[in-house]
């Protein structure tokens, strides 16, 4: 299971997009086809909607890469421009999601800066059953 479907249902099931971002999140749609004024049809991988705890909404396009797929700049430039004429006036945070060695899953934050992606955000999570938790561990979380 190292496929973009897999990638995609286990940040689903694990509300990774929500720790990650420290937003309450939904996921909208996925594989969301649709056409955008300039750009033509494009395909987001996954659709969030966001809200903070003041109530500010956000967009949250997911592109997930599985295997050696690389993050794009015309994919994060596509959900960008979606975002700004679908949901005019809610702030986007476009999000990619790609697996890494050791069932390690990392999450980027991604803008545009001068037509280059740029990282603005990256965490990893490896996740772990509940039995190999160390219950001291959680308690002293800070």
């Amino acid at each position: 299971m190292d496929d973009e479907q897999a990638l995609l249902a286990i940040v689903r099931y694990n509300r990774l997009i929500d720790t990650f971002l420290g937003l309450t999140t939904y996921s909208l749609q996925n594989h969301l086809r649709t056409t955008v004024k300039g750009v033509g049809q494009i395909e987001i991988d996954e659709l969030y909607i966001g809200l903070d705890k003041y109530g500010c909404h956000y967009v949250i396009p997911v592109q997930a890469k599985g295997g050696k797929d690389q993050i794009g700049v015309v994919q994060t430039g596509q959900d960008l421009a979606f975002s700004a004429e679908k949901f005019p006036g809610v702030r986007c945070r476009p999000v990619a999601a790609q697996f890494m060695s050791g069932s390690v899953i990392a999450l980027f934050e991604l803008t545009l800066d001068e037509g280059q992606v740029k990282v603005v955000e990256e965490r990893h999570y490896k996740l772990m059953p509940a039995s190999e938790l160390d219950r001291d561990a959680i308690r002293s979380y800070v």
